[in-house]
């Protein structure tokens, strides 16, 4: 008994508790979406308790569309991926950079979350296409 208390373990990771194999661009589009509806929502509305509620769901949406993008990142493109699309390390780069501090979640830049949804739309795209084959 005791030394299967002591015996190794293995130690797994993954985007959710179980290895489910279910990626999709998709999550992250969705919470770009909120991102720039709240954004939308913001201009004219002087109401500070509104705009405080507002800037702290667009902050937490964004960090959100960094998540679901690093996910699709690491777990979900292999080698063979960024060997035969190489511009993909850049669209992660960049789709990141701009739902993070200079982008969407340090910003109300409308233009700065067309561009994200762009990015994302790009991604979708190359990640669809590995789907196919």
């Amino acid at each position: 008994m005791p030394a299967r208390l002591f015996a190794p373990t293995i130690e797994v990771r993954a985007h959710c508790d179980l290895p489910c194999g279910v990626y999709d661009p998709a999550q992250a589009r969705i919470e770009a979406e909120s991102v720039k509806a709240i954004i939308g929502k913001l201009e004219g509305n002087d109401d500070p308790d509104f705009r405080t509620r507002a800037v702290i769901i667009k902050e937490q949406r964004s960090e959100l569309v960094k998540h679901h993008l690093w996910v699709l990142w690491t777990d979900y493109f292999k080698p063979p991926h960024f060997e035969k699309y190489p511009q993909l390390h850049a669209l992660f780069n960049e789709a990141t950079k701009l739902a993070g501090a200079t982008g969407t979640k340090g910003s109300m830049d409308a233009d700065a979350a067309d561009q994200l949804l762009a990015k994302i739309d790009e991604i979708a795209k190359i990640f669809w296409e590995t789907k196919q084959g």
